[in-house]
């Protein structure tokens, strides 16, 4: 065999470097519990929408725990499962909570026909609170003051304004947890003030406004 041949031979066993599939671009395509579509989320508070990541994982493992202030990197979906952890019953129970977001998911588009994941960030921005106090001693007189609240507490207090009213609902209750989150994200995006993250929110920024 000549030269030639040999080359010819190397040439066609080698793989073309565009043969494997970009991961990238698969997990754009890629949906969120394999149904819902993440690819087009609309953002209507710009302060928030840098820490409000929307992806089709929803269960990164940990990955980010241990690095200061990378939660925000963590899907929305999934930083509302750990939170819904984040109590005496449902401590370490992931399986549990994921089903649970999955559900009210379901139960949210039943309801509205729209995106549930859309619904979440819009119920996200309406439930984060613009201001809250804090507070200051002077000559040991403790006095309020209001300050304004940076946007990754914005996301963070309203997580927590929707697990708490999920908590307080199915307390001593036969409501699902599932439909009670249901109820609790669709309010929050219709700004219903008797849902309980906008309750929270109206009553802190209230309060914030008594102390300026």
């Amino acid at each position: 065999m000549s030269g030639n041949e040999e080359t010819d031979v190397e040439e066609a066993q080698t793989p073309e470097p565009d043969a494997p599939a970009d991961s990238e671009t698969a997990t754009e395509n890629a949906l969120l519990f394999g149904v819902w579509d993440v690819s087009e989320i609309a953002y209507e508070d710009p302060s928030t929408k840098r820490y409000m990541n929307v992806t089709p994982i929803a269960h990164t493992m940990g990955r980010h725990a241990a690095k200061q202030f990378k939660k925000s990197e963590i899907s929305l979906v999934e930083r509302l499962i750990n939170r819904l952890m984040q109590n005496e019953e449902n401590t370490g129970k992931k399986q549990q909570a994921t089903r649970i977001v999955r559900d009210a998911l379901d139960i949210v588009h039943e309801r509205t026909e729209e995106n549930p994941v859309q619904i979440l960030v819009t119920a996200v921005e309406n439930a984060a609170p613009r201001e809250e106090t804090v507070r200051l001693k002077y000559g040991g007189i403790s006095v309020p003051k209001a300050v304004d609240v940076a946007p990754q507490r914005r996301v963070d207090q309203a997580l927590k304004f929707i697990a708490d009213g999920v908590e307080s609902a199915t307390y001593k209750s036969t409501t699902p947890a599932a439909e009670a989150l249901a109820h609790q994200l669709i309010g929050a995006a219709d700004y219903d003030v008797d849902a309980y993250p906008i309750s929270q929110k109206e009553e802190r920024e209230r309060v914030a406004a008594a102390a300026r």
